[in-house]
């Protein structure tokens, strides 16, 4: 008879016996095996996610591209498993099949394809065994077709059986200062080892950080701050045997995985801005909003993807000559990009809108839509007719900057002549004229000598849609510690920017480089004064942050650095929103 019945009523009622209802775990995706019309998974892959704390779904073959996107929208963390060989072809090689251990093409198209999907998102990715490999053959690596062919018969026995799976059988070197090393805490590690592929050619923006000791390739991973690692041996299979000493690394994917999801449930409840992008400057190009493209830093796809809801997207004009016609043509010019942008957007009007007021992003906010905002970079592109400033205010133009680098009829420029010694005549009625049509003066690339008599004549405040601190880059166009407190004394916003060479003086700056500039300007102008203006396309990029799918990595590290949701909402639009709404209410 028998006495140990499951009672399934017993158990729904013991869920849900009691309040709150626990909290959401962390939902990793796994990709599985496929063979001959089946797909299996070993035990040992969501026992280990399981273990250490997160939620397994897994993620079957299949070649339908959609639904694979409505998988990764659901998911906070992807686990590529081991399996078949990877078909060398999908690596621009001719396959040798006496060498192969079988090929998957099924599994290869979707796992290739679902790594470059999933990073395009900023999902932590973990490459298990052939999970590494998919990761170098995905971003542009290469595999071993085989080992022993590769790299001569003298190494160590890479397929460990008949030995049990989850018992160690040679060590690996673990690069120091690696996050992998962090991960264990240590430069070595004993490791199992089922594998005659491996990694050949590390893709670009990874690194070697594990090698066993023939120099066999057992570990890469990002070296931009990405949440990529992939490892040659099979961690999940000491958790069977009741062995935590690779739990750590699972740790590590449920931990990025729950940051992940916090960083999601934060972005669907905050507007998000970036008050400067010059992707208008692609005009010329085959450039569309709708499309995903490898050369603009910013589309639709990209603000999807990267969370950002809002940019204001600049007509910028270079300082050219001052003589009439040169005037005209710079006007025109300006009217010619923003009728571009306008354009695009209307090409795409059920997934985005132009705005201009605080009101209309909110609303598209709640309607799931993006928003694209207007503004004039270089106070050029008015001329010496000062009716084009409310010309532009009226087609939509939230803010304009004054200058850009040379000195123009309005004001001198950081990278001018001082030919004004600040704004002209014609600069201050230019700066009375914004204000009364209820347009954001932007001080962006101004000289210094501007910049205080801006401050002092303007009855509004004013921002900076693309700056960083002096302080920390000694450069003209940077503000100094003394301008960052004057503007926030006048109630407006610094918007830190991304361009290299404004943040560090040698080599490519990074998102730390970005990050600590935005901390600086935080600790002199306060919490309340600081925002982000990337001037994507515009050369404004780091390594970390390189495009708008990417913005999503500033609020995760600002979550890591212990910033308030509160705090995080004024730096991501709140303190640009509220300049915006008090120059617009003044405004006609």
């Amino acid at each position: 008879m028998q006495t140990d019945r499951f009672d399934i009523n017993g158990e729904f009622r013991a869920l849900h016996g009691s309040y709150p209802i626990c909290t959401r775990r962390p939902v990793i995706g796994i990709t599985a095996n496929f063979a001959d019309g089946k797909t299996t998974l070993a035990e040992a892959y969501y026992r280990s996610v399981l273990e250490a704390g997160g939620v397994p779904l897994l993620i079957p073959p299949y070649p339908e591209r959609e639904a694979l996107l409505e998988t990764l929208s659901r998911v906070d963390a992807v686990l590529l498993t081991g399996g078949a060989d990877i078909d060398p072809r999908y690596m621009n090689e001719e396959p040798d099949y006496s060498l192969l251990h079988g090929i998957n093409p099924p599994r290869d198209e979707q796992e290739l394809l679902l790594a470059l999907l999933a990073d395009a998102r900023c999902l932590p990715i973990l490459g298990i065994c052939r999970g590494v490999q998919t990761i170098a053959a995905a971003f542009g690596g290469s595999v071993h077709q085989d080992i022993y062919a590769a790299l001569g018969q003298q190494l160590l026995a890479h397929d460990q059986e008949p030995v049990e799976r989850g018992v160690a059988t040679h060590d690996v070197i673990m690069k120091p200062g690696s996050r992998l090393a962090r991960i264990f805490g240590s430069r070595q590690l004993a490791v199992n080892t089922f594998h005659h592929q491996a990694v050949s050619r590390v893709p670009s923006g990874f690194e070697v950080v594990a090698t066993s000791p023939d120099g066999v390739i057992e570990g890469i991973e990002a070296i931009d701050g990405r949440s990529i690692i992939g490892v040659q041996w099979h961690p999940e299979s000491f958790i069977m045997n009741g062995d935590e000493c690779m739990m750590p690394l699972f740790r590590w994917l449920v931990d990025e995985a729950a940051l992940y999801a916090r960083v999601n449930e934060l972005h669907a409840k905050v507007l998000t801005i970036d008050s400067h992008c010059d992707t208008p400057m692609l005009s010329e190009t085959a450039y569309r909003l709708g499309t995903r493209d490898d050369v603009a830093l910013v589309d639709l796809h990209k603000m999807n993807e990267g969370l950002l809801d809002a940019t204001t997207m600049v007509a910028y004009i270079p300082q050219g000559a001052r003589d009439a016609e040169s005037l005209a043509q710079a006007t025109a010019k300006a009217g010619a990009l923003l009728a571009w942008v306008a354009a695009n957007v209307a090409d795409n009007a059920t997934a985005v809108s132009l705005c201009s007021t605080p009101k209309e992003l909110y609303d598209l906010k709640r309607e799931g839509k993006r928003a694209i905002m207007l503004g004039v970079e270089n106070g050029y592109a008015i001329g010496l007719d000062i009716k084009n400033i409310e010309r532009l205010r009226r087609g939509g133009v939230v803010y304009m900057t004054l200058c850009h680098n040379g000195d123009n009829d309005i004001c001198d420029s950081a990278r001018g002549n001082a030919e004004h010694g600040g704004l002209s005549a014609f600069g201050r009625d230019v700066v009375a004229e914004m204000n009364r049509v209820g347009m954001m003066i932007d001080l962006s690339h101004a000289a210094e000598s501007t910049f205080w008599q801006v401050l002092e004549c303007s009855a509004m405040p004013v921002v900076c849609s693309h700056s960083s601190c002096r302080a920390l880059c000694d450069h003209p166009r940077n503000l100094t510690d003394e301008q960052m407190r004057a503007l926030a004394a006048k109630g407006g916003v610094v918007q830190v920017t991304m361009y290299s060479g404004f943040l560090c003086k040698e080599g490519d700056a990074t998102l730390d480089d970005f990050l600590r500039h935005l901390q600086h300007a935080i600790d002199v102008a306060g919490i309340d004064h600081v925002g982000i203006g990337t001037d994507f396309d515009g050369d404004g990029k780091v390594l970390g942050c390189s495009s708008a799918s990417q913005l999503r990595n500033i609020t995760s590290e600002l979550l890591r650095r212990g910033y308030s949701h509160a705090d995080i909402e004024k730096i991501w639009g709140g303190n640009w929103l509220r300049v915006m709404q008090q120059v617009q209410a003044a405004g006609i």
